[in-house]
């Protein structure tokens, strides 16, 4: 399936020595990189985004899971993060005196437009059944019905690598869900109500973080301790000089 009035950039970038790696996103880079693919399909007379308008687009009420409260300075790291990946960069408009920001998906994630439609919502939303994929991607993608919508998600979770994967239903359902895999996948997390929602999962880099800091405390204590010896060993050889005066 292709984008009407775009070539298909699957048939002529898919062997064309792209990295074998998906890149891990945490949940601030999903939910920027989520918010700017949205725009660009759903508002495209106000993309690329100022930094402003990325904020209220990040944190806006309506089709985002969980909701966010990012601040801009959290936005503009995360901004620099994910140009780093190359997924995010900046643009200088002529006439304009604030810097824009527009994502680079398209290119560097090898996604057509119905492609871009599915991961913006599964970034933005989480873990989502066909049906509701079929009906909240259509304001972004004109699909031609939950055929074409599994149709593509199956190409996605066939590439490699895989940009999606399939989670089990939730307890007393049977629709399966789909979600990226840009980071581990979500948990689920019962609710005081009954009810159960998916929720990210934690940041890799925080787990990294505490390895490392528990591999620099066991190295302290290695440190003092080959200090303590050599204090033990200078005093012997301080008693054992003593011996030859």
């Amino acid at each position: 399936m292709e984008d009407p009035g775009q070539t298909n950039e699957n048939s002529s970038d898919q062997n064309s020595g792209k990295s074998q790696e998906l890149v891990v996103l945490n949940f601030e880079e999903t939910r920027v990189l989520g918010s700017l693919i949205e725009k660009e399909l759903t508002t495209p007379e106000y993309y690329p985004l100022t930094l402003n308008s990325l904020v209220s687009a990040c944190n806006q009420k309506n089709n985002r899971l969980p909701k966010s409260n990012l601040d801009e300075d959290e936005v503009s790291k995360t901004i620099e993060e994910l140009r780093m990946k190359r997924l995010v960069h900046r643009v200088d408009l002529v006439g304009s005196r604030v810097p824009k920001f527009q994502h680079n998906a398209e290119k560097e994630l090898d996604l057509i437009k119905a492609e871009r439609a599915l991961v913006a919502e599964l970034l933005n939303r989480g873990p989502q059944t066909t049906g509701e994929l079929n009906i909240r991607a259509s304001r972004m993608f004109d699909f031609d019905g939950l055929e074409d919508v599994e149709d593509t998600l199956e190409d996605m979770m066939e590439r490699t690598p895989s940009l999606v994967g399939v989670m089990d239903p939730r307890p007393g359902q049977k629709e399966k869900r789909w979600f990226h895999k840009f980071g581990p996948p979500p948990t689920l997390e019962n609710l005081d109500d009954g009810s159960s929602v998916y929720v990210p999962a934690p940041d890799q880099r925080l787990d990294k973080v505490e390895e490392i800091m528990g591999e620099f405390k066991d190295l302290k204590e290695e440190v003092e301790a080959l200090r303590y010896q050599l204090r033990e060993l200078s005093d012997e050889y301080r008693n054992f000089r003593k011996q030859f005066e």
